[in-house]
């Protein structure tokens, strides 16, 4: 019996897959549980159709993600924030103050997408974050962290 698998199954196959398997297997657990259906004709022009379009909304959002990339190698961050007489931040700076000073520039970005290096910063100076606008898509970014 051929099914298309709705999802990853351990030892059997990927999402999208289709693959065979013995009848019993296929109708009695694999059908039943929401995890496959049958790989009829038409099932699989469906499957194709969908693989399709997934692909080119995939490659649009790639594309947009590199016309971010391309626009932000040319940025320059500076974030404020209240230091002591010794350059020690009150509090720390993080992916949030990054994310609204990105936002401020016009550039929209994510918190959840901007990755620093260690933990919070929590001294005056020069640092970079990393970047993840897509999963093939990921750079570095110099930001500067100031005195008010």
């Amino acid at each position: 019996m051929e099914i298309i698998l709705k999802q990853d199954i351990p030892s059997l196959g990927y999402k999208n897959d289709i693959v065979t398997v013995r009848d019993g297997y296929g109708r009695n657990f694999l059908i039943p549980q929401g995890l496959a259906i049958l790989a009829t004709d038409s099932a699989k022009k469906v499957m194709a159709e969908n693989m399709k379009q997934a692909a080119h909304k995939q490659e649009k959002i790639k594309n947009e993600a590199l016309e971010l990339k391309a626009k932000l190698a040319d940025v320059k961050i500076t974030i404020g924030a209240k230091t002591s007489s010794t350059g020690k931040i009150f509090g720390s700076v993080n992916n949030i103050q990054l994310s609204e000073a990105l936002n401020k520039q016009g550039y929209s970005v994510d918190r959840k997408n901007i990755l620093l290096k260690g933990e919070a910063i929590k001294e005056v100076g020069e640092f970079v974050a990393k970047i993840k606008l897509h999963k093939e898509v990921e750079f570095e970014i110099p930001f500067e962290v100031v005195s008010e």
